[in-house]
């Protein structure tokens, strides 16, 4: 699904189940000690997924450790994504020299639990919401503004090392495949993020690559 969203030389590893055997590095392990079973394998999968990308661009493997937001530490010198929900497992990196930030998302394509779009959406959004249904019911759309959301965060984060918050952001789908995310706050340093989207059974996945020196 990520080839189809993120272009070249971005390197994107997915996985659709936890059936390969993972090797944590020891300090990965300290982090999921206590964890359940669906945790411990969707983190493992995911790290797999990550060092793949980054043998892919010619580095070595290291441990994926979180930062003070919870966001992935890459090795010097790369940036990327990591994401994962029922089904799906995937890591988006590239090389810091080519891309600013990559902001990447998966969710379930089914309809947000009750109260998600009341809690995320500005005023903006709920009134196209009703627009999007219509051209196309087929696609929960307000399940994909949230994955939008997400991506979006974690493309921002990166380049300014702040929140986000969803009222933050506006973001604008299009039934085409594409949104875009225009940042709400006033004293921002990025206006906004292009993004792409697109279904596959039952997962929806959300991508944006900001390139370097934009």
């Amino acid at each position: 699904m990520l080839e189809q969203l993120l272009p070249p030389p971005i390197a994107a590893v997915e996985r659709y189940d936890d059936e390969q055997p993972v090797e944590l590095f020891p300090e990965e392990e300290l982090l999921i000690a206590n964890a359940v079973p669906k945790r411990r394998h969707e983190f493992g999968t995911a790290r797999a997924c990550a060092r793949e990308a980054l043998r892919d661009l010619g580095f070595g493997p290291a441990a994926i450790l979180p930062g003070p937001k919870r966001e992935p530490l890459w090795p010097e010198g790369v940036v990327g994504s990591l994401t994962h929900c029922t089904g799906y497992r995937a890591a988006a990196l590239a090389r810091r020299t080519d891309f600013r930030a990559i902001g990447i998302d998966a969710e379930p394509h089914a309809p947000a639990p009750d109260g998600v779009l009341g809690a995320i959406a500005v005023p903006a959004e709920l009134e196209r919401m009703p627009g999007l249904r219509a051209e196309d019911p087929k696609i929960c759309w307000d399940r994909l503004l949230f994955s939008a959301k997400e991506s979006t965060y974690k493309a921002w984060f990166p380049i300014t090392n702040r929140w986000l918050g969803f009222e933050d952001a506006d973001i604008t789908l299009r039934p085409d495949g594409t949104f875009h995310s225009r940042v709400l706050l006033a004293d921002t340093p990025v206006a906004g993020f292009d993004g792409r989207w697109l279904v596959q059974g039952d997962v929806l996945v959300t991508a944006i690559a900001v390139p370097s020196g934009s």
